[in-house]
């Protein structure tokens, strides 16, 4: 048996559209916080074919992200790893945002660098989101980037006169995870291993459906119309990148972060700017 492990981290649609890209012939390991999730997500992908494993885990855990860490070690050795987890501003407050989005995706990249295979990659699924945010000064994206993760959220860029509201800390998270990324992919180089982002834009999953029937829900299907696709993404369409990066064809790109929102973004900042702004779809 071959003894690659592929790790994913959220048991949702776009990441289980990319661990079927890359996971066959591979013992594939699934965690989520919801067991109910992995119970539906193991028995699809083992009715396909897969070699499937699972544990409960908590992103916002350092111990429980370590816990993940040592069952894929038991399975053997760690080829890919895709974090797909999180929670969406309509879904929680500032603080679980900052608490799951921001430190725990520190978390991960810092304890699944310590252990990735040579030749391994990563992905980190972020967001738009972090690109509608101005631009930061030098010295708030280094510290974004090279805080210690522990003292991360004490960061004064990061505290309730900066984040007002889900919408922010989920800005702020998505925009140090591309920050993060950046930074720790020099630490994974040194383990010949390759992680990067992907930011994508309002792609059709449950947590989507969620946002579409939120508050900012018109705003979304508005901003649609200005988007050269005229609808949302698909996961199977983010899944054809991270195939590219976490591949041997990818093997030249790391610590970058790759936008795929239908153009949005670029009209957010470039087009009409005020319709697309004025929408407050900021996902």
């Amino acid at each position: 048996m071959n003894n690659e492990v592929i790790v994913l981290f959220g048991a949702g649609s776009i990441g289980e559209a990319i661990v079927r890209r890359v996971a066959a012939g591979r013992n594939l390991l699934l965690a989520d916080y919801n067991e109910a999730k992995l119970v539906e997500m193991k028995q699809r992908l083992m009715e396909a074919g897969f070699t499937v494993a699972t544990i409960k885990a908590d992103l916002s855990s350092r111990d429980s992200i370590k816990a993940v860490v040592a069952k894929a070690q038991s399975l053997g050795s760690i080829m890919g790893l895709v974090n797909a987890a999180g929670v969406s501003p309509s879904q929680a407050s500032p603080e679980q945002v900052l608490k799951v989005d921001l430190y725990g995706t520190s978390v991960l990249l810092e304890e699944f660098g310590q252990v990735m295979a040579p030749g391994g990659a990563g992905i980190v699924i972020s967001s738009q989101s972090g690109h509608r945010l101005p631009a930061l000064s030098q010295a708030d994206n280094q510290a974004l980037a090279m805080t210690p993760t522990e003292e991360l959220l004490a960061l004064p860029i990061l505290q309730p006169d900066v984040i007002k509201d889900s919408l922010a800390a989920y800005q702020y998270a998505k925009r140090t995870n591309v920050l993060r990324v950046a930074a720790e992919s020099v630490k994974w180089q040194a383990r010949g291993a390759r992680i990067n982002t992907i930011s994508p834009g309002i792609i059709m999953t449950p947590l989507a459906v969620d946002e579409l029937n939120g508050p900012r829900g018109a705003g979304y299907k508005q901003m649609f119309e200005s988007m050269v696709t005229k609808r949302p993404g698909t996961p199977d369409e983010i899944a054809n990148l991270a195939e590219l990066l976490m591949d041997r064809r990818g093997a030249f790109i790391t610590g970058s972060d790759f936008l795929a929102d239908g153009g949005i973004t670029a009209q957010y900042w470039y087009g009409n700017v005020a319709e697309v702004r004025n929408s407050g779809a900021q996902k």
